[in-house]
């Protein structure tokens, strides 16, 4: 797809300053701009680059007075990273408005889909199955049963969605990810062998929920496993049995959380945590990478470590821990002289 820099400014509501008529077809870092590439500058410490870059076009905030000849036309806006974002949004847009029904690919009867719909090869889609505008699922895509998608939702290729599962509107679901597995549940016997307790529940995503690649939400034992409006959750993360995130929180990647955990809105989860189950953690929580949290979580609070300490608390004894090692050396050398006197 080519852009003309007249086209863009239309988008951007901006001002072209060089050839109006120039096109790109692709995008580009400033320092690597090639011809045919359209990039931004927006931080002043790659000013210098403008002078120099190779590419057709460059995205400028409106107060940008330039002291040497350029190559690169301008677009000049209000502000150019925002102005730049906003073109990467238009862009997807543009690139994966894909509509059809493309073979091979199975459709039960009972499925109901309306306009601008998108179905990628090699896709299956269940009985009672029922999407709404604009969606896009791609291919290798499983969708089973009763599952409900909402409006402008996207699947991307190879994930799966099991049955009974409920997809609200504007959700991003990513390659490999699974939604409604059965939850972990298992009962043990007298000679500690394990019978599996059925997952009769659901999983309910609501709107705008973007789902990481390779990560897992499970099913509920009963009821639901419900992700709130907004929350945002990163690749490769274990989303337990009957589990239920607050509005816009948002979980790094490799993180695990056991089964009927409540966590409240607007909660930023780090990396590798590790939540133990039955617990509720409060909202605007702070947990920093790597830590394990075993006990109710109180709104507001900062954690860190494993057991996860309040966030100040584990960096003061932090310091005293680097220094255990001079610590036993002390008391050793007072030990000795307590025992030479």
């Amino acid at each position: 797809m080519k852009f003309t820099a007249t086209q863009i400014a239309g988008i951007l509501e901006g001002e072209v300053e060089g050839n109006p008529q120039i096109a790109v077809h692709k995008l580009s870092k400033i320092e690597e701009g090639e011809k045919g590439s359209l990039t931004f500058l927006a931080n002043p410490k790659y000013t210098s680059y403008i002078y120099s870059t190779k590419a057709s076009i460059t995205i400028v905030n409106k107060d940008f007075v330039p002291e040497q000849s350029l190559s690169t036309t301008l677009i000049k806006v209000e502000d150019a990273y925002k102005s730049f974002s906003k073109l990467l949004e238009y862009y997807n847009q543009v690139k994966n408005n894909k509509v059809g029904v493309e073979s091979p690919s199975f459709i039960s009867e009972s499925v109901v889909y309306e306009d601008g719909f998108y179905l990628g090869a090699f896709s299956y889609l269940g009985d009672n199955v029922e999407i709404g505008k604009n969606v896009k699922v791609y291919p290798n895509v499983y969708i089973g049963d009763n599952v409900t998608i909402g409006d402008n939702v996207v699947v991307f290729a190879g994930a799966k969605i099991y049955s009974e599962s409920i997809i609200g509107d504007g959700c991003v679901i990513h390659s490999g990810a699974i939604i409604g597995a059965d939850g972990f549940g298992f009962t043990p016997n007298e000679k500690g062998e394990y019978s599996k307790v059925p997952q009769t529940g659901n999983v309910i995503l609501e709107q705008n929920v973007d789902v990481g690649a390779g990560t897992t939400i499970d099913r509920a034992t009963l009821g639901s496993t419900v992700l709130r409006k907004g929350v945002k959750l990163d690749n490769q993360i274990q989303i337990a049995h009957n589990v239920e995130i607050g509005e816009h929180t948002a979980i790094a990647a490799q993180t695990g959380i056991a089964g009927s955990t409540k966590i409240g809105k607007y909660c930023l989860i780090g990396g590798q945590v590790g939540i133990v189950g039955h617990i509720t953690i409060g909202d605007r929580v702070k947990i920093q990478a790597q830590s394990g949290i075993g006990r109710n979580v109180k709104d507001d609070e900062v954690l860190q470590g494993s057991p996860a300490l309040n966030y100040g608390d584990y960096n003061k004894s932090y310091v005293h821990f680097k220094n255990l090692p001079k610590l036993v050396n002390k008391i050793n050398t007072i030990e000795k002289k307590v025992e030479g006197e």
